[in-house]
């Protein structure tokens, strides 16, 4: 209801007003979001989605510092190139918001699928545990849905 009465807000003006129609507005416009929302398995836990944030963050000031230090020497070698994950999240939605996550930490990028259903991933190093750091971010991820399964 708050996104909706910051939309009227934003559109007719922060008048007091306008206020009682604005709250009706958005508690209408709740309502009929609520009715048109296709049912879904997926219950977000806010622990979980907190303990994932922090996790993540943590994992991206991590992997920056290591990619920094891979540049900035050349001591360090580069060993780029391909991994198959097999993601064991559904195609749709959650697949994607997955995806999304694991190419904003540095030195993973989520490219293509193969034909077995696996997730092609570039990395700059295959020497480094890549699989085994994207399944604990799959866990992770699930459980932050609700569904601690894989199955999202």
């Amino acid at each position: 209801m708050a996104l909706f009465l910051g939309l009227w807000l934003t559109i007719a003006g922060a008048g007091i007003r306008d206020l009682p129609m604005g709250l009706a507005a958005a508690a209408i416009a709740t309502w009929v979001s609520v009715l048109l929302l296709p049912t879904s398995a997926v219950r977000p836990r806010p622990f979980a989605i907190a303990r994932l944030a922090f996790i993540f963050l943590w994992q991206s000031v991590l992997a920056g510092l290591d990619v920094a230090r891979r540049a900035l020497d050349p001591r360090l070698p580069l060993r780029p190139g391909f991994v198959l994950f097999p993601i064991r999240i559904a195609p749709g939605p959650a697949r994607s918001t997955f995806c999304t996550l694991e190419c904003l930490l540095p030195g993973t990028l989520p490219v293509d699928m193969d034909a077995s259903g696996a997730l092609v991933v570039h990395c700059l190093d295959v020497d480094q545990p890549v699989l085994e750091q994207m399944a604990a971010d799959e866990v992770r991820f699930t459980e932050a849905l609700g569904r601690g399964d894989g199955n999202a």
